[in-house]
């Protein structure tokens, strides 16, 4: 599969593509998929390259948190 600077990639992907360093941090954050490959100073980047979403990771609720557990079974309820 032949491949293509990033930023050739960003401009075919989008309308106004995202900046320089952008498109780094989501390869360093693991967000473009097969990941580009680096040769001196350049990304290449296969054609059917694409960007994914990082997982939403779910949230604790509130006073369920492992301190708020310790302080709970150190004190009782009144440590909530």
């Amino acid at each position: 599969m032949p491949k293509m600077t990033l930023e050739e990639w960003a401009a075919e992907q989008y309308k106004t593509p995202p900046s320089a360093a952008t498109l780094r941090a989501w390869i360093r954050a693991g967000r473009i998929n097969p990941t580009p490959v680096k040769h001196g100073n350049r990304y290449y980047v296969e054609q059917n390259a694409s960007y994914q979403e990082p997982e939403v990771l779910e949230r604790i609720p509130r006073g369920n948190s492992l301190i708020s557990r310790i302080a709970s079974a150190r004190h009782g309820s009144q440590a909530a």
